[in-house]
């Protein structure tokens, strides 16, 4: 009986010093304002980058890394809820090839590299990102 409070209470101990894992990888980015440094160096090097920037000459960069922060800080377990468009109908007429969406994640690598972010958290992060591979890619070209 004195094993079993014991390793009860061994067990809560451990859940209160460990952070939720659904809350992990937000902690690992620095919180919401982890996530908007990396899409604050994200966003300039995607319209620097001469394979990307063709997609984003008209784009209010200000708002896209403020769209980008609330998506990846929901992805990342955060308190965050992305109002954006979907990601099938906000990339319709844009012609992505999977080219261009391998681009767009190795400026993404560079940028979270330059701020730091724990390589664990780089590859988590682009695993919860992956799926949306299907509604951006839409051309063969």
């Amino acid at each position: 009986m004195r094993a079993t409070v014991l390793a009860g209470l061994l067990l809560a101990t451990t859940a209160v010093a460990q952070p939720p894992a659904a809350d992990a990888l937000y902690q690992a980015w620095g919180g919401k304002a982890g996530i908007r440094a990396v899409m604050d160096d994200f966003v300039p090097r995607l319209a620097a980058d001469p394979r990307t920037a063709p997609f984003f000459v008209k784009t209010d960069r200000q708002h896209l890394a403020a769209q980008l922060t609330e998506q990846l800080c929901q992805q990342a377990g955060g308190p965050c809820a992305y109002q954006g468009p979907p990601m099938k109908l906000a990339h319709e007429d844009l012609e992505i090839t999977r080219g261009d969406f391998n681009a767009l994640v190795e400026v993404l690598q560079q940028a979270m590299q330059a701020r730091g972010i724990p390589f664990a958290a780089q590859n988590a992060m682009l695993a919860r990102l992956a799926p949306m591979h299907r509604d951006i890619v839409n051309s063969s070209r």
